[in-house]
């Protein structure tokens, strides 16, 4: 069955970086558009970043653009999220996520802390 497994958060002061990885089992990664979510308390699930299945598009929330990036690599079947100039509001829990191409299923890894503070 379709597994993600987050790794890399913690906490970071502002102004500092994290590299999250989502490493993916038990479907054909590279036929699948990955994505990552975050989560603050109390609040919904947010779109961060999405890349298509070969990597040559990729698409970020408002508010990380240029400070994110989204990348893959379809032959150790990992997702990767790099952030660089964190703040505060970035705190949340990040979650890597797949969608079906054909049923629309949507698939979610645990999740993992991200805390950005000084």
């Amino acid at each position: 069955q379709v597994q993600l497994a987050e790794s890399g958060g913690g906490l970071v002061e502002p102004g500092g970086s994290l590299r999250l990885s989502c490493a993916a089992s038990g479907f054909i990664f590279s036929d699948y558009a990955m994505r990552w979510f975050r989560q603050e308390p109390g609040k919904e699930r947010e779109f961060v970043a999405t890349i298509v299945t070969g990597g040559t598009y990729t698409r970020y929330a408002d508010s990380v653009n240029g400070r994110f990036t989204i990348s893959r690599d379809n032959d150790k079947n990992l997702v990767y999220l790099q952030m660089n100039s964190l703040k505060p509001e970035d705190t949340a829990v990040y979650y890597c996520g797949t969608i079906h191409p054909w049923t629309s299923q949507e698939y979610w890894g645990p999740g993992i802390q991200v805390t950005v503070s000084s």
